[in-house]
């Protein structure tokens, strides 16, 4: 079937229930998606060891699970495309529509352009609200310290080493699904931060195996934003633990689209755009006592890159490579954007041996990289469909690393060379650069600022 025919046939997705599930040793909640003659009932896990909050609302946490599942149909939602979302589960207002509406039709910038679905904002999807119960909660408990989010790549760790002397105040969260295995290198970081699984967190998602099914059956497929599941699942996971403050290591860079002349952007949910609307959505149905923001959010890329290359004893250990985390391989791909885009970022401050044995090939002296190169370097139609920096810091990266090289009187790499032939070197300076538009707490501004001399 075209997409408009799955469209038009799959056109109703219902959140028709969930049902959670309180033993000795876990809660479990259990959703129900129907679309159509389908029917989905994924899952959610927290083991009871992960829980310190000795004072819980039962009707708060039903509420937070409650929007858990809406944010989650979106991995259902993408297989037909459909007109309609129907909630039976629960009642939520217009203002929540909007919020959802919001993140759905942005977060699935990618999945729209790659499907080829031109639909505008108004049109792709309505929500139908055929429930009125309401969830009335106060809440008593009181709240410190940080649950930061770990990934397992540069960037979470460096948050791990700002905040490494409120290490007692500190818990690590761990977003785990049945779809992949055991993220390695996130559990590698974590321990080489002098933390123990005592400090760890994990909140396990399962995915339905008729999900996968249907994609091979010819229905849709294609990216979701996973931060904001992230940022949902990292709330409960801060009230259970009475956490004040959920902290992600989401960076000025993911701001820039993908797609030239379009506001398609694979990291939408990383943005600052969903981190303030997710904010003001917890703030006014939530609770203000527990925060969400990006520590990272002043920085680029390539100055995390700076920070992180200070920190050598995490250089063997830490990954941000997709492809390799879907088979448990603790080691890069070395074939992917991302692992180039990694290993450029990394080359002003890094040497070029170093890196090499990190990735077990010179990134940049690979010819069969070419066109993802031009891809990271904005000389192409678009930005790779990764969590990479803008073109200008791929352009800076590539100016010093080559103007360190040639000062050297060395040999370029292949892909240097290409840019040195081609493109000319940068002139602007982006370690000092400073994004005023952040969430980040004041004490430590200055902290972060000292990181980057």
């Amino acid at each position: 079937m075209t997409n408009v025919d799955l469209r038009n046939k799959y056109n109703n997705i219902i959140y028709k229930s969930y049902e959670i599930l309180d033993d000795l040793e876990k809660i479990q909640v259990k959703y129900t998606y129907v679309l159509e003659e389908y029917t989905f009932t994924p899952s959610i896990s927290i083991d009871k060891r992960f829980i310190t909050n000795k004072n819980i609302n039962n009707v708060f946490l039903e509420y937070l699970f409650f929007n858990y599942g809406i944010v989650n149909i979106i991995n259902y939602y993408k297989l037909s495309c459909p007109k309609t979302i129907t909630i039976e589960a629960g009642y939520i207002d217009d203002y929540q529509i909007n919020f959802f509406k919001k993140l759905i039709y942005n977060g699935l910038g990618e999945y729209f352009y790659r499907n080829k679905i031109n639909l505008s904002y108004e049109e792709f999807i309505d929500f139908k609200i055929n429930s009125n119960k309401q969830f009335n909660f106060n809440l008593e408990e009181q709240f410190s310290g940080n649950l930061i989010l770990v990934g397992g790549g540069k960037d979470s760790i460096v948050s791990l080493e700002l905040l490494k002397e409120e290490h007692e105040q500190n818990k690590c969260f761990l977003f785990e699904r049945n779809i992949y295995p055991k993220n390695m290198p996130s559990y590698n970081s974590i321990y080489t931060a002098n933390y123990t699984d005592d400090d760890i967190v994990i909140f396990d998602a399962e995915i339905d195996s008729l999900l996968l099914e249907l994609n091979k059956k010819g229905f849709l497929n294609g990216h979701v934003p996973v931060s904001s599941l992230l940022a949902f699942s990292s709330f409960i996971m801060a009230y259970l633990n009475n956490k004040k403050y959920i902290v992600t290591s989401n960076e000025a860079s993911s701001n820039e689209g993908n797609v030239n002349g379009t506001t398609v952007n694979h990291q939408y949910s990383k943005s600052i755009e969903f981190e303030n609307d997710f904010r003001e959505y917890t703030n006014k149905y939530f609770t203000k006592e527990i925060e969400y923001y990006s520590l990272l959010r002043p920085l680029l890329e390539i100055q995390i890159a700076k920070i992180f290359a200070k920190h050598e004893k995490y250089h063997n250990i830490f990954r941000s490579c997709n492809l390799s985390s879907k088979n448990s391989n603790t080691n890069w791909c070395s074939d992917c954007p991302k692992c180039l885009f990694v290993f450029t970022i990394l080359s002003p401050f890094i040497e070029l041996d170093k890196l090499t044995q990190i990735f077990q090939k010179n990134m940049l002296d690979d010819n069969n990289m070419l066109e993802e190169f031009k891809e990271l370097l904005g000389y192409s139609s678009n930005k790779p469909f990764e969590c990479v920096g803008t073109y200008e810091e791929v352009r800076y990266a590539c100016t010093r690393t080559i103007k360190r090289i040639l000062n050297k009187n060395k040999k370029l790499p292949y892909l240097l060379q290409f840019y040195f032939d081609n493109y000319p070197l940068t002139d602007y300076e982006l370690i000092n650069y400073f994004n005023d538009e952040h969430n980040v707490k004041a004490q430590y501004i200055d902290k972060i600022k000292k990181e980057l001399i």
